[in-house]
Parts: structure tokens; sequence; C-alpha cells
């Protein structure tokens, strides 16, 4: 026991500068250990030590996943297994709540096909990936030149498009640029130039509400 306490004194500095999650992760390995001392001792207090341990190992390893999703939006199957919280259409306005991963996401219809689409204000185009753009019939313009797209993997190149309907709640865009390109692992992003259609858009307790320049009944 001595021993342990000595190793943990030493890691003091190095422990001062960790990350919360990786702090945590050592103070729940610390406790198992510490139980596992203490059960000659006293059993019932080393059980209840050894059971705080390895739930909070389990806390951190879920936060570290739901954390590794919202750093990485390309990770789409995991976020797509994930339940999207329901957009809905309120005095007009289309009201999107935040997704557990982070992020505002939204069900549309893309030149009639049903797509997923995040919203990235970070992002000045629309994005939609090869695979969105073969299902919705869209081909990339051969007369426009290809823009440099930058990822985590470097930049690449994606071909313009035009997309011409994206449609969901109280709202309808139509005839939008949008670039296609096969590195996003599936994701689309609704950029600025789709927000910029918008009479308005704003974000209060955690939801997205979207307000159209020309409201539609029933946008689907």
């Amino acid at each position: 026991m001595d021993e342990l306490l000595g190793s943990f004194k030493t890691m003091g500095p190095w422990l001062g500068s960790a990350p919360p999650l990786l702090l945590a992760a050592v103070a729940a390995i610390a406790l198992t250990l510490v139980g596992g001392g203490l059960r000659r001792f006293s059993p019932g207090s080393a059980r209840a030590l050894g059971v705080a341990g390895n739930l909070m190992l389990v806390a951190v390893f879920l936060l570290a996943a739901l954390r590794f999703v919202r750093l990485d939006p390309t990770f789409d199957s995991l976020a797509a297994n994930m339940a999207m919280p329901t957009q809905t259409v309120e005095g007009g306005e289309t009201r999107v709540p935040l997704s557990a991963d982070g992020h505002y996401w939204i069900e549309a219809k893309v030149n009639g096909t049903r797509q997923r689409f995040m919203v990235d204000t970070g992002a000045t185009l629309t994005a939609i990936s090869s695979e969105v753009a073969t299902d919705a019939g869209i081909e990339p313009d051969p007369l426009r030149l290809p823009v440099v797209v930058r990822t985590a993997n470097g930049a690449t190149e994606a071909q313009m498009a035009r997309i011409g309907e994206v449609r969901f709640g109280s709202i309808v865009a139509r005839d939008m640029d949008a670039i296609v390109t096969g590195t996003t692992g599936g994701l689309n992003v609704l950029g600025m130039n789709f927000l910029s259609r918008l009479k308005g858009w704003r974000v209060e307790e955690g939801v997205l509400i979207l307000t159209p320049r020309h409201a539609q009944a029933d946008a689907g």
C-alpha cells in the first residue's frame, strides 16, 4: 500500500497537466487498486471501492466515445446509430434540437430522395457525398472548376454541382450550389450558402431555429 501511494506522489506533477478524462481514468484505477489492497483487512470496503472504480471506468469510456464522435463527424456509422431528436415546425419556423453528439442533424429531401445533413456554420458551401449525388441524380458541372476542400486527411479537390431542391420542415431551397466529394465518409453538410437564404436563424436553449423567407405549409 505504501508503495502504491508513493507511486501516485511521484506522478503528481504529470497528473496536474493531464486531460480531465485521463485523470478520471487514473482515479478509477486507483480506487480499484486500493480496494484490492484492502481486501484482506476490510472485504466490505474493498468491494465498494472496486465497484466504484469499475463504474467510473465505464463512465470515462462512454464520455470518451461521445467526445470522439463530436470531434470526428466523418465517423458517420456510429452517429447514424444514435437516436436523433425529431425536427418540428412551429409558427412557420423549423426547430432542430441538439443531438447527443453535439451537432444539429436535419432529415431532408434532396430532389425527392430522403437524406441526412449536419448543419455546419463553419462551412462556406453545402457539401454532399458522391453517394447522395448519385441517388438524387446530381451531376458535377463540367464547366466549373474544381474547388479545394481541406479535411482531416489533407487538401483534396471536389467537384461543383447544383442541387435542384432541398426540402424539409417549413423550408424549401432551390437551385443551390454544392460540392460533391467522396472524402466525407458519407457525411452531408448544410453550409452558410444555405443558411444565408433564410430570413434568419438562431439557437435558443440548445434548439436551432430556422426561419424561412416564405414558410411552406408542408415541406416534408
